[in-house]
C-alpha cells in the first residue's frame, strides 16, 4: 500500500467532492437522516471546494491522502470558527476517507498531518465538531488524544442541527 498525505490543489476538487459525498452515505447512515444523506451531490460539492480553494483564506489548508495515486480521504482546517474560541484556536473542519480505505491507518496518517499542520500555521490549540452518536468518530479523535470539552450544540445545518459536541486538544 502506497499512502501520501499532501496540500491539495484546485485541480483535486472534483476528487474531494466524490471522496465527501461518498464518505457522507456511509460514516453517517446511522447517525443522520436519508434525505440528508441523499441531499448530497458531487456536484455541489465539487462547486464548494472549488469556492473554498479560489477564496484563499487565510491560516488554514486542505490536505489530501492518496492510495495508489487516487485520492482516498481529504482533511480541512484553520481558524476556529466558534465565538467563544481564545485567540491561537485552530478547528479541524473536516476528515472524510472512503469506506474501503477505513480501518488501514490513512485516517490516523491524515489527521496526524493536519494536527502538524495546525501547529505549523501557529496554532496552539485545536478544537473540532462530531455527531453525538457517532462513536466510531468519537473513539478516534480520543485514540488521537483529544477530548470532549463538555460543549454541545445544534448549529450544523449540515448535520440536520443534530446534537453534535466539540472536541479539544493542546497542540
Amino acid at each position: 500500500m502506497s499512502v501520501s498525505i499532501r496540500t491539495a490543489v484546485p485541480d483535486d476538487a472534483r476528487a474531494v467532492a466524490e471522496v465527501h459525498v461518498a464518505s457522507w452515505g456511509w460514516a453517517y447512515r446511522d447517525d443522520l437522516p436519508v434525505e440528508t444523506i441523499a441531499s448530497r451531490s458531487v456536484e455541489d460539492r465539487r462547486r464548494m471546494w472549488a469556492e473554498w480553494f479560489a477564496s484563499n483564506e487565510p491560516a488554514s489548508d486542505l490536505l489530501v491522502a492518496e492510495e495508489e495515486g487516487l485520492v482516498v480521504g481529504f482533511s480541512g482546517f484553520g481558524i476556529s470558527r466558534d465565538e467563544d474560541a481564545p485567540g491561537g484556536t485552530g478547528e479541524v473542519r473536516t476528515i472524510y476517507l472512503l469506506e474501503e480505505v477505513a480501518g488501514k491507518g490513512i485516517g490516523r496518517m491524515l489527521f496526524a498531518r493536519a494536527n502538524d499542520r495546525l501547529r505549523e500555521l501557529g496554532y496552539g490549540r485545536a478544537t473540532l465538531w462530531v455527531l453525538e452518536t457517532n462513536e466510531r468518530s468519537r473513539r478516534f479523535y480520543e485514540r488521537a488524544g483529544w477530548s470532549w470539552d463538555g460543549t454541545t450544540s445544534a448549529h450544523q445545518f449540515d448535520c440536520a442541527n443534530l446534537p453534535i459536541v466539540r472536541y479539544a486538544t493542546d497542540l
